[in-house]
């Protein structure tokens, strides 16, 4: 029986009435772009996520990107973020004409670490860009002070954190801006691409606005070079719905994840996610790390993919390592804990309609290839 690394199809089975009714208004109200469809979402996820104000893009990347012009990035500027990430992050930076600057990682939570941070600024350095990563937030306390001392810039990557909490504050509220991202697999996930700026500042919200509609404020008086980067109504309707489910789901992927950490605890070599102290995950990704160097991680993997379990590296290279950011001057050993964990680390399957018994299967084929002594 296979179990995927997630379920869309439950989800949808789940919610399907709702959906479709979302989906039927819109088709009858023949309002595709924008509208009152974006703007309800806006409004709810502004209340959600704890901010001022939300501004729907077509993508988590494009959330990244305008939100850091909108900041001021530009040319010759610096921002500091992590190499163990997705590429849109640091994409994002050098989109904007800056550089990316990595600070390696804490290696329990794989988010940013803030005692290495100082040691990387400059007289270039703008911003900081930390990253929610798997939905553990970040030690934002700390980043927030020296970005303070510093005047920086904060623009946190909520990509993998919607409804994560630091110090009781939804992730996306405690910097500048906060990105989020509406792709399938995220814990709330539209149909197709589609990403929001969240943010407390008004101008930040206002300029992304623009930027969104090819930097018109009005229909065909252009203020700035923009982009075509609006949420569209189909997407936002959907993401309503789901936004109203997005807590329990959360709640049953905390479940299954404080189940997965009871039944792998005590397995030699595979360590579970690190819980923060002060902060509440999103549990959008499962991540173990295959720790005993004697265990091979991706020969594990083909024995769970062998028994119809679906696994994925996130990520199988750090950004310092990719062909793209040569330019940097980066070489292996730079970032020795990026480095590590991209050897380490295995996500398995992880969504809210994940039973108990799948859970304890999967646990169950881990330990079974440990015992089989099929490691190297």
């Amino acid at each position: 029986m296979t179990i995927p690394l997630t379920d869309l199809k439950a989800q949808y089975n789940s919610i399907k009435d709702e959906i479709d009714t979302a989906i039927q208004r819109v088709l009858q109200n023949g309002q595709f772009i924008l509208g009152p469809e974006v703007k309800g979402f806006e409004d709810e996820m502004a209340a959600y996520c704890g901010t001022e104000f939300a501004v729907g893009v077509a993508s988590g990347t494009d959330a990244l990107h305008l939100v850091l012009l909108a900041c001021g990035i530009e040319s010759g500027d610096e921002v500091i973020t992590t190499p163990f990430t997705f590429i849109a992050t640091a994409e994002s930076i050098a989109k904007c004409g800056a550089k990316p600057v990595f600070v390696d990682i804490d290696p329990r939570t794989y988010n940013i670490d803030p005692a290495r941070i100082e040691a990387k600024i400059t007289k270039n350095t703008k911003a900081i860009l930390p990253v929610h990563l798997y939905g553990q937030p970040a030690s934002m306390e700390r980043i927030l002070d020296i970005a303070k001392k510093h005047n920086l810039k904060v623009v946190e990557d909520c990509a993998q954190a919607l409804g994560a909490e630091y110090k009781s504050k939804k992730v996306g509220s405690l910097g500048d801006a906060g990105c989020l991202s509406f792709f399938p697999a995220k814990n709330l996930g539209a149909y197709g691409d589609g990403g929001m700026v969240v943010t407390n500042d008004s101008q930040v919200a206002d300029i992304v606005r623009i930027l969104r509609v090819h930097g018109s404020r009005a229909t065909y008086e252009h203020v700035m070079h923009g982009f075509n980067s609006r949420l569209d109504a189909l997407q936002a309707a959907i993401l309503r719905v789901k936004l109203k489910h997005l807590d329990k789901w959360n709640e049953l992927r905390r479940s299954k994840t404080l189940l997965y950490n009871r039944l792998l605890g005590q397995v030699d070599g595979i360590e579970p996610p690190y819980i923060e102290k002060h902060a509440t995950s999103s549990c959008n990704y499962y991540t173990i790390r295959v720790k005993d160097f004697q265990l091979n991680r991706d020969d594990l993997r083909k024995h769970l993919e062998s028994r119809g379990i679906q696994t994925m590296v996130y990520y199988p290279l750090s950004l310092h390592l990719q062909e793209v950011y040569k330019y940097l001057g980066h070489k292996a050993g730079d970032f020795p804990g990026s480095e590590e964990a991209q050897r380490q680390v295995l996500t398995l399957p992880m969504y809210p309609e994940l039973s108990k018994e799948q859970v304890k299967e999967i646990v169950g084929e881990i330990k079974s290839y440990l015992r089989a002594g099929n490691s190297k």
